[in-house]
């Protein structure tokens, strides 16, 4: 009970430096309902949604793949080795009801039915093609001249939308990080190129502005320490400023007040 595939290839247009999406029609042409999965070598370069789901008898369901940006163009005689695997199982009466997670926990491998699909790296659209890459590849030749046996490529399910659009904006951040390192190695560089009489003149107008700016600092040192000084009383001042407020009567006037109160007790008393 497989499906029908269509594309049979999954061909990618470049620029690859964004994101590229196709379409993956699974269509089920059975009189039973089937449910599938759709696995790829590099679960972390593609997006696909749905990567699971199930396809009611004669009709279609379409699956969007999406291959997440690349930091560099790759060069354009490179060939894709990525693939992909879409398994199918039968949806008996018994599981007519059952999420898709029972149905695949208790399925029998036997009754698993895959089709491989491989992947296209395309020239622009409205470019002429290039190298194509539709040949099937040559399995490596053992030492003795027999045909050695390839080890069939290990699928796993692609991560979800909001997982792989964290990681491209993780690589975003990567990429602007290297672009300001190039550009400092860029002016770094240039500098460099300077010549002698060239650097003494920089160095002369770098020593002057360091000379003002340490002119600034005593200029602003300064002028703190009188406004504190302004602010603050000074020592002499406290001292003048102590005898006045404690000075009292005069002495003469103090005499004056024992001599009538002596001639006043002497006369009364």
């Amino acid at each position: 009970m497989s499906v029908e595939i269509d594309p049979q290839e999954l061909g990618f247009h470049r620029p690859f430096t964004a994101e590229v999406s196709e379409v993956l029609r699974i269509r089920n042409p059975n009189s039973h309902p089937v449910a599938f999965k759709v696995k790829t070598t590099a679960p972390k370069q593609y997006c696909v949604r749905p990567n699971s789901g199930r396809v009611e008898p004669g009709k279609e369901v379409e699956v969007s793949v999406i291959l997440q940006a690349m930091k560099q163009e790759p060069p354009p005689d490179t060939k894709c080795r990525d693939k992909f695997l879409v398994q199918s199982v039968p949806i008996t009466g018994d599981k007519e009801f059952a999420n898709l997670a029972s149905i695949w926990d208790g399925i029998e491998k036997s009754s698993i039915q895959e089709k491989k699909i491989r992947v296209i790296f395309m020239p622009p659209v409205g470019a002429p093609a290039g190298t194509s890459q539709l040949e099937t590849p040559v399995k490596p030749s053992a030492a003795n001249g027999a045909t050695a046996d390839v080890a069939p490529p290990a699928y796993s399910s692609p991560g979800d939308y909001s997982t792989s659009q964290i990681d491209a904006k993780t690589e975003n951040s990567e990429v602007k990080r290297e672009e300001l390192s190039a550009t400092a190695a860029i002016a770094t560089t240039q500098s460099s190129d300077l010549s002698p009489d060239e650097l003494k003149q920089q160095l002369i107008q770098a020593e002057k502005v360091i000379a003002q700016l340490k002119q600034d600092q005593e200029g602003l040192r300064q002028r703190k320490t009188a406004g504190t000084d302004n602010t603050s009383p000074k020592p002499a001042a406290l001292a003048q400023a102590a005898p006045a407020g404690t000075e009292g009567v005069p002495i003469k006037l103090a005499a004056i007040l024992c001599f009538l109160s002596f001639m006043l007790a002497y006369l009364f008393f």
